[in-house]
């Protein structure tokens, strides 16, 4: 899973009920675009993550000015 600045991160809930979670990456802590990621989900708060499989990359999602 690579990405860059500014893709989303859409993590699936994982049982029923559970609504999907997207988060922008705000920096690629790993090499070559590898994780872990810095993200900012919607609510504002900030969390490094190492995704699963239930995880996508959502690329050139950025949100322009």
């Amino acid at each position: 899973m690579r990405a860059t600045v500014g893709d989303q991160l859409l993590v699936h809930g994982r049982i029923v009920g559970q609504h999907d979670r997207v988060a922008q990456i705000v920096e690629v802590l790993g090499t070559d675009g590898d994780p872990p990621f810095r993200v900012r989900f919607e609510d504002g708060h900030e969390a490094i993550m190492s995704p699963g499989p239930d995880a996508v990359v959502r690329h050139g999602t950025a949100k322009k000015p």
